[in-house]
């Protein structure tokens, strides 16, 4: 016997399963929304901490640095001119000595002696030309004897005059001022007028000389400001040189540039330009190693920048960033023109206002925004910072 409810069991029990399958979708979904709802954001970098400088342009003058050594201005070695024992020393050991001062005794003994027979010589010869100069006007002695006798009178004179050199070379005296070193002979010693030794040396330290040491590209580079300056070659005397002592601290007295010896060598491309110092309290002694500052000329409108501040791209040019009117940092390429104290002098690339960045530099990247915590500079600087606080 057919019975409705029977055929429609099957269909009943499918549509209950379909909403149980539309419920638990529904309820995936809830729960995958929640889960997702629960998430936290991805939050945006934080922009890189920077310090700046905001530039003001000066003039600047151009300095620049180069190794050099001291040399003495003048040396004197002292040595015999004629043979003879050394009997006396008058001088001590590294003191300073003036000039005409006797250093030296040699054994005068023979040569005064051979001034005293050059002397009585000459008296003979003297008297003799002048007996003969009255008996050939009686004709007593022919004229070619009087001429004889004269010219024995003249060269007497000058064995005399010869005699009287040797003597007073056995005194060695000092020819310049300056310090004098150590004895390299003693009393009793033989000397000779051809030695190879000398017997000691006279050094003049005030003034001093100190050779510079440069590339000749350096050297291009000096006289171009040179020519900025209107000076010459000839007149860089007037061009200022400051030194710092191998101990790192200045010297006090300012030398002048001397262009007289410039030579480049062939073989390393380097240059000596030699700078004179005074030297009155004897502080720089030859062979010293020093830093010498050569100021050159003057930066107009330039912009000084530290050194820390100044990087370099893949092509080796100097570039720094600059913090953009939105916050982001900008790299700007430069161009740098010698240095001062511990900051590059930037002649172009820069203008008056902009904020160069100075500290925090390895986290900043071209574009990326940046946060500025401090700012130096001057005037210009507080005038920034007070319309960033408003």
């Amino acid at each position: 016997m057919f019975s409705p409810l029977a055929g429609n069991a099957p269909r009943s029990a499918r549509r209950s399963r379909t909403r149980g399958a539309a419920c638990g979708a529904a309820l995936a979904l809830i729960l995958t929304l929640g889960a997702c709802a629960g998430e936290p954001e991805a939050k945006a970098p934080e922009p890189a901490r920077v310090d700046v400088m905001v530039m003001q342009p000066r003039d600047l003058p151009r300095d620049m640095d180069f190794s050099g050594r001291t040399s003495a201005y003048r040396v004197a070695e002292i040595r015999p001119q004629v043979n003879g024992i050394l009997q006396r020393r008058f001088f001590t050991e590294g003191v300073d000595v003036a000039k005409g001062q006797t250093l030296y005794q040699i054994d005068p003994s023979v040569y005064q002696a051979t001034y005293n027979r050059a002397v009585a010589n000459l008296a003979s010869a003297r008297n003799l030309a002048r007996r003969y100069e009255d008996l050939v006007a009686d004709k007593v002695v022919s004229r070619q004897q009087r001429d004889d006798a004269v010219a024995a009178w003249h060269q007497a004179e000058a064995e005399v005059q010869a005699a009287h050199i040797d003597l007073q070379r056995t005194h060695l005296s000092s020819p310049i001022t300056g310090r004098i070193g150590r004895s390299l002979t003693t009393e009793g010693a033989l000397v000779s007028a051809d030695q190879a030794v000398a017997l000691t040396t006279v050094t003049q330290l005030d003034p001093i000389f100190v050779d510079i040491q440069q590339s000749s590209d350096e050297l291009l580079r000096l006289r171009r400001h040179l020519t900025d300056k209107n000076l010459t070659a000839g007149s860089g005397a007037n061009i200022p040189v400051e030194l710092t002592l191998e101990d790192g601290k200045p010297y006090e007295i300012k030398g002048k540039l001397s262009f007289s010896e410039v030579n480049v060598d062939p073989g390393t491309g380097m240059t000596t330009l030699r700078a004179i110092f005074p030297n009155p309290e004897h502080l720089l002694l030859p062979g010293m190693y020093v830093r010498a500052k050569v100021r050159a000329s003057v930066a107009h409108s330039a912009f000084l920048v530290p050194q820390n501040a100044i990087l370099r791209d893949l092509h080796a040019d100097p570039f720094v960033y600059v913090v953009a009117k939105d916050g982001s940092a900008k790299e700007v390429h430069v161009t740098l023109d010698g240095s001062s104290d511990n900051s590059w002098i930037v002649t172009q690339g820069l203008h008056a206002g902009d904020r160069v960045i100075t500290n925090g530099l390895e986290a900043v990247r071209p574009g990326a925004k940046v946060a500025v915590e401090e700012v130096s500079g001057g005037a210009a600087a507080k005038r920034v910072a007070s319309a960033e606080a408003h």
